[in-house]
Formats: C-alpha cells, sequence, structure tokens
C-alpha cells in the first residue's frame, strides 16, 4: 500500500530552504550592509549544504522604517543591496548550481512612501483613494475625535492614523508607516497579481508571503471585546486574520502561482483552527502551498508573551510535531518545518539545556529530529543579539518584571536572528571590511564561531546539516512520502518516531537529555535493524553494533537514524 502522503508529488516538497537575511549576510562593498553581490559570493557555499532553495527576505526599494517591509517600489530593489540586475544575476546563479530562489511578497500594506499612497492621501477624490482604507472618526459626548474602532496596532497603540490633510484615519496594522492596502478593491488585487508575474518572469520560483491572512478583513471594523481594562486597545485579528474573502484572494494568487509551477509559503500569524489551515493548503484548493506554524516558537513564552519566561515539557513539543504531521498529512497539506528564522533567537538555547560541552552534539540532534519529519525544512543562515526594535511592550512601570523581561527579551529578541553572518575570524568576521562598522553589531564569539572554521571542520554543523539533507534525498520516498508514526509518546527524556513507506521503515531518535540513559526499543517494538544510517556522534559504521538487543544506551544529546 502506498502511504497517502506520497500523491500530487511536487517538486517543492523534495526541497530544502535557506533563508537570507540580506542585510547580514555578505557586505561586497564596504558600506557596513549586506547586499545581493555579497550573497552571490557564497552561493557554492550554500549549495554544498545540500541547499534546494534560497529565500530572499524583503530587498525592494524602503525606507526602512520596518527592515524592508514597508515597500516604496515592488519594481525596484533598495540602493544598499544593489539592483534589479544583481537579483538577476542572483536568479542566474541559483539556477546554475540546480537551486531556485524565494522572494517574499509583502501585500498587506506598503510603505506611506509608495506612490500608491502619496496619490492615495493627497484628496478624496484622487482615483488612488480606495487603494488603502480610510475611515470617518467616530466622536465621543464630549465632541473629542476617536478612532473608528478600538484595534491594537502590532506596534502597540491604535492601528488608525489621522490624516490632517483629508481630514480621516487610515489603518495601520503595523508601523504608522505601513498604511493597510485595500484589497476589496480589484486595482489592488490586480496591481499585486502584475508584481508577482513581473518577478516570475525574470525566473523567480516563487514567494513567501508576509502576513497574507491579514489582506481580507470584516468590513464593519467592529470594536474588539475589551479584555483589558488598563488600555483602550484591544487585539482585533478576529475581524482581521481570516477575514471573509481570504480564500478568494488566495486562490487569485494561486492561480498564478499554478500557472508558472511557482512554490509559495504563508505567515498566517493567529491560525489555530485546523479546518482554517487547511482551507489554505490543501492541494487541491490551489491557494497556497503550506504555512508557518508559531505554536512552538511560542512555547517558552508566559503570560507577557515573550517577556516573560513560560515553562515547557519535552512532551508538550512532540505533541506539537505529532498533530502537525497527522492532519496535515491526512488531508492533503503539507508542512513549514523550522526551529529558527528572522523573529527567533537560536534553538540550542531555547529548545536544549545543552552545556558548553555538548553544544555540538545537541545542534545536529536538533537538526535529525527536524528535518527528517514530513515537510519541507527552512532554516536560518548561521547568524547569532542586542535589544529588539519593537520593545514597546516591555512591563517598565514594574522594576522586578522589567528586569525579568529584560533578561528573557536578551534570549528572545528577533534581533538575534539578525545580527551579522560570521564568515570567519577576520576583524568584523568577515561580514564587511576591516575599519568598517557594520550596520548591527558582529556576535563577540566570531573568533571562534565562524563558517570558515565550520567548513573546515569534517565534524562541524555545517557538514552535518549536509549530511542529513543528503539522507533526506538519498531516502526521499521514506522521508518526504512515507507515513509518521509517534513512538514513546510519554517520554521526556526521548523524541522518536517511524517514516514509513511500503515495506521500508526507518527509525530516528533523539536523546533530549545531558545524562547517558536507555531506551527501551523492545519496548516500542522494535525488534531488530538493518542498518545505522546517521549518528551525531561518530561515523553509522563505528555505531553499527550499539543497536542490539531489546534496550540501546544513548549518550547525551545522540540521536540516530536506523533502516528497520
Amino acid at each position: 500500500m502506498v502511504p497517502g502522503n506520497s500523491t500530487n508529488r511536487a517538486w517543492w516538497k523534495e526541497s530544502s530552504v535557506y533563508q537570507i537575511w540580506p542585510a547580514s549576510y555578505k557586505d561586497s562593498n564596504n558600506d557596513g550592509v549586506g547586499d545581493i553581490p555579497g550573497i552571490i559570493s557564497k552561493l557554492d557555499y550554500i549549495k554544498n549544504l545540500a541547499v534546494d532553495i534560497v529565500w530572499l527576505c524583503p530587498s525592494y526599494k524602503s525606507p526602512q522604517v520596518d527592515m524592508g517591509y514597508d515597500i516604496s517600489d515592488y519594481y525596484s530593489i533598495a540602493d544598499e543591496y544593489g539592483t534589479v540586475e544583481d537579483v538577476e544575476k542572483l536568479i542566474q546563479g541559483c539556477h546554475q548550481r540546480g537551486m531556485k530562489l524565494l522572494m517574499d511578497l509583502v501585500v498587506n500594506h506598503t510603505s506611506d512612501q509608495h506612490e500608491w499612497f502619496k496619490k492615495s492621501r493627497s484628496s478624496k477624490d484622487n482615483e488612488y483613494r480606495n487603494w488603502y482604507v480610510w475611515k470617518p472618526a467616530k466622536y465621543d459626548e464630549e465632541g473629542n475625535r476617536q478612532p473608528p474602532n478600538n484595534w491594537v496596532s502590532h506596534f502597540q497603540g491604535t492601528v488608525w492614523e489621522w490624516d490632517e490633510h483629508t481630514q480621516e484615519y487610515y489603518l495601520h496594522l503595523y508601523a504608522v508607516e505601513q498604511p493597510d492596502l485595500n484589497w476589496e478593491h480589484p486595482p489592488v488585487r490586480q496591481a499585486v497579481h502584475d508584481i508577482m508575474r513581473f518577478w516570475l518572469d525574470k525566473g523567480c520560483d516563487g514567494f513567501r508571503m508576509d502576513v497574507i491572512n491579514f489582506i481580507s478583513k470584516e468590513q464593519s471594523f467592529p470594536d474588539a471585546p475589551i479584555k483589558d481594562s488598563r488600555t483602550p486597545w484591544q487585539w482585533g485579528d478576529k475581524w482581521y486574520a481570516n477575514g471573509p474573502r481570504l480564500h478568494e484572494y488566495l486562490q487569485g494568487l494561486g492561480k498564478i502561482l499554478k500557472e508558472y509551477d511557482a512554490f509559495s509559503v504563508g505567515e498566517m500569524p493567529f491560525v489555530i483552527d485546523e479546518k482554517e489551515v487547511l482551507r489554505a493548503v490543501q492541494f487541491y484548493r490551489n491557494e497556497i502551498n503550506m504555512i508557518f506554524n508559531f505554536e512552538h516558537v511560542d512555547i517558552d513564552h508566559g503570560k507577557l508573551d515573550k517577556f516573560e519566561p513560560g515553562s515547557w515539557k519535552l512532551t508538550d513539543l512532540k505533541d506539537f510535531f505529532e498533530r502537525w504531521q497527522t492532519f496535515m498529512y491526512d488531508n492533503g497539506g503539507w508542512n513549514a518545518l523550522y526551529w529558527e528564522n528572522h523573529d527567533q533567537p537560536r534553538s540550542i538555547d531555547r529548545y536544549t539545556n545543552a552545556t558548553e560541552e555538548h553544544r555540538l552534539v545537541a545542534s545536529k540532534m536538533l537538526a535529525t529530529a527536524l528535518v527528517l519529519q514530513a515537510g519541507i525544512s527552512p532554516y536560518l543562515s548561521p547568524t547569532k543579539a542586542s535589544l529588539d526594535s519593537h520593545s514597546s511592550r516591555l512591563p517598565k512601570s514594574d522594576p522586578k518584571a522589567l528586569e525579568i523581561a529584560l533578561q528573557e527579551y536578551q534570549k528572545k529578541s528577533r534581533d538575534n536572528g539578525r545580527t551579522p553572518v560570521q564568515w570567519s575570524a577576520a576583524e568584523n568576521a568577515g561580514f564587511t571590511g576591516p575599519g568598517v562598522k557594520p550596520w548591527m553589531s558582529v556576535n563577540t564569539d566570531y573568533p571562534r564561531i565562524n563558517a570558515e572554521a565550520q567548513v573546515k571542520d569534517p565534524n562541524s554543523t555545517y557538514h552535518y546539516w549536509a549530511t542529513v539533507l543528503k539522507l533526506r534525498k538519498e531516502y526521499l520516498d521514506i522521508f518526504v512520502y512515507g507515513d509518521f508514526t509517534h513512538l514513546d509518546k510519554l517520554s521526556q527524556e526521548f523524541f522518536a518516531y517511524t517514516r514509513q513507506y511500503n515495506d521500508q521503515r526507518v527509525l530516528v531518535l533523539c536523546h533530549w537529555t545531558e545524562k547517558t540513559l536507555e531506551w527501551d526499543a523492545a519496548g516500542n517494538g522494535i525488534s531488530s535493524v538493518k542498518k545505522v544510517l546517521l549518528d551525531t556522534y561518530e561515523s553509522a559504521d563505528a555505531v553499527s553494533q550499539r543497536f542490539t538487543g531489546g534496550k540501546w544506551e544513548l549518550r547525551p544529546y545522540e540521536a540516530v537514524v536506523l533502516l528497520l
């Protein structure tokens, strides 16, 4: 019997993704900011990781109020990053190496410096007025002007900004400088379709779609229920996340993607309902290919979100993975697998308690646990911490809470994932030239931890990632299209699962502690092992005799992959 996962095969299902934050990747002209020619110079480094897709974070022309997510021209590249011609060379360089290029599509909002918005705010009669969401003021009993509703911005405060010139408010779910587009207006949808075709015609292979489930809003724009009496502003996500026309709009995008056989992954915050997820990603619906889920990267958050420590157990993490592995593949969906991205800190400190002695093997264990599940595997380039620019939610009125929050923020700030890549032990970690000040501070550990050292060391995390990605390709039917079965579900020390395709079955066993412990193989239905495919400590041949009998001893953070 062929597993249900193997229906509707596609090139992107068999791929792995390497994310690049352009400002921090590689500076080619010594201005302190990474750029596209710098990325091009490192394509062989990426290819040698066995990567299939390069994901380029927003690089369009932008005032950089929100690091490029405030786009002022979708058809031009930011001067600090290069030119459209440079992107064409990057696409060509990827294709020559058998890789593809994924670009960011940020179309819930634009910059307030975009020509569309400049025209929109110039007059209520301008033809671009309806390209954005404009609303008249409300007035209280005393005659004081009030915003149209009480929704809170993701950057805090009201989502509404008063425009003195036209005497109306415009909507911005993010920064004041990021007005939301009005997708109800047909010319807006056509403009987005034109942008997609422009880059697809240049050879781009697909898009990561920023907060794509925010593009459809409930048009009555009701007040959100009061949940916190300390602030007038309340989350209005019920009315702007997964709105009434979302799937109509996504199918419009999906039609173009299908025409080009292009790949898409959506960022969809506030999506926890499985049915809503499936409506977006089921293969036959032709909307988007997959979404990023945030549940596992929020697992250590407390009541104050990332500002307060939260407790979790390994079973919590395992339950999350099993749930998404099961419902996605039973219903024609596909997973995006990741530990880290441009908004998340490094995974070793978040998901393990590894001491310095075991950090290397713990990093390999995390790679093993993630990559060999069913789904496409995006992961971040090797960047490593300053205080996040969006820290307005810190509890400044409570000194003790503030102290704890700052400690947590240093660990969880998204800036941890945006510091310059450490290429070598040279000054500025080889990211930019000597004597140049990088746009963000380089982590001080660069003389010891850098890409050059990783490439030279055959036992490094770099080479292990390449090994596990190559193993995924070698046993593609099993690891991409095979069934997933979770074993030893109640264990707080081991994450074990099997992947099976027809009569081929593989066990992935990940030990999650710094102790040496026994795993009950017989008790979990494992009677024999044909071959050791991978081990995080040494070569598979060297450990082949260890996995016999009913119980196996595993070393700290050891992970093994066994053909059964």
